[in-house]
């Protein structure tokens, strides 16, 4: 179980609210939060540097909601809570609390609140091109990932020539795997992918046809998506070299969540 900071009631005068006075004229908001993290490593070496000051992230928490207006306390919430997972690197996910005491609602009430949790997660995402300067197109999406908003690239493995996959006569490709931290939620981070795919000038005219670019979530912690949309793990992930070889490589331990196998054994069963 990760270790906690805990912060109870920061109070913060900020102007949040869907009617004119509150935007204008502002009002308390009380803030809690839970912020997962691990201490062995600080309490081994006593280093603030390694550490999360408790006095940064209170600041952190009221200048993101002095310095912004929003209509509703939901955004204000998540917008907040967003902000602290993108500037503590040691902080693993969060239950976020923003509390509205004097809410006009014309009912006699302690307070409302909203509830957010978010953490980071380990999407694996699959990498490949087989059209153009393919090592510049996988390159190039590699870091547009790396900066995107609730990502981080931790891991990139080599890449490796293939042969392509079905009867479509084409180029070899050119293919990778990364490990991505995100905070965004799958399908969030699908269309993120496919952005950055459309930036590529991605064509999908033919069902595993030539392509500059091709993004496809492998894994994204032990979730299991089964919708039109999206399925997670990849359907045929077990089936393919160009993607357990990479994965293994960055990976070994990574286990399958259905199959139950890592991506070691997987390889070696292929």
């Amino acid at each position: 179980m990760d270790d906690r900071i805990i912060i109870k009631d920061l109070e913060v005068f900020a102007n949040h609210g869907i009617y004119a006075e509150e935007n204008k004229l502002g009002q308390k908001f009380l803030i809690s939060a839970e912020l997962y993290t691990d201490f062995s490593k600080v309490v081994e070496k006593d280093d603030i540097s390694i550490s999360t000051d408790y006095g940064a992230l209170c600041r952190i928490i009221s200048d993101t909601l002095k310095n912004n207006t929003f209509n509703l306390i939901e955004t204000a919430a998540y917008k907040t809570a967003e902000t602290l997972l993108d500037e503590f690197p040691f902080i693993n996910g969060l239950k976020f609390e923003l509390k509205k005491p004097w809410a006009p609602i014309g009912l006699s009430v302690n307070y409302t609140s909203v509830c957010i949790e978010k953490k980071w997660h380990n999407a694996y995402v699959a990498l490949g091109s087989n059209l153009g300067d393919k090592k510049t197109y996988i390159e190039e999406s590699i870091q547009k990932m790396n900066n995107l908003k609730g990502c981080r690239v931790e891991k990139v493995s080599d890449f490796i020539v293939t042969k392509p996959y079905g009867n479509v006569g084409q180029d070899d490709f050119l293919n990778g795997i990364l490990l991505l931290k995100t905070y965004l939620d799958p399908f969030t981070l699908l269309n993120k992918l496919h952005e950055i795919e459309n930036q590529a000038d991605r064509k999908r005219t033919i069902r595993w046809g030539p392509r500059t670019l091709d993004l496809d979530i492998i894994l994204y912690d032990n979730e299991i998506i089964d919708c039109e949309e999206l399925t997670i793990p990849h359907y045929d992930m077990q089936n393919r070299k160009f993607v357990l070889e990479p994965l293994a490589q960055i990976a070994p331990y990574v286990r399958h969540p259905v199959f139950k196998k890592t991506a070691s054994q997987l390889l070696r069963e292929l």
